[in-house]
């Protein structure tokens, strides 16, 4: 997918992580099909998120993979500028 998703969320152990996922990607693609129902498209019918997903766990590098995911967005406009000129 063009547009990754980066998240660092913790979940307790009661809960198995495809539930957590699978709640996050049918919320999140609900209030967005709401949000831009009269806007530009109707997603009835399409999928919004990708199938898969992935997931790893964070022991001591955290404070890394918490950087990179705050500074994906600037990495990413860089990217665009060079691709585009």
């Amino acid at each position: 997918m063009p547009d990754p998703v980066h998240m660092l969320i913790s979940i307790p152990p009661k809960y198995a992580v495809a539930q957590v996922v699978g709640y996050i990607k049918g919320k999140s693609a609900i209030h967005i099909a709401r949000y831009h129902s009269e806007r530009r498209r109707n997603f009835v019918g399409h999928h919004f998120w990708a199938r898969g997903y992935f997931v790893s766990t964070v022991g001591r590098d955290e404070q890394v993979i918490r950087r990179y995911i705050q500074n994906q967005e600037n990495e990413d406009r860089q990217q665009d500028q060079l691709m585009f000129g």
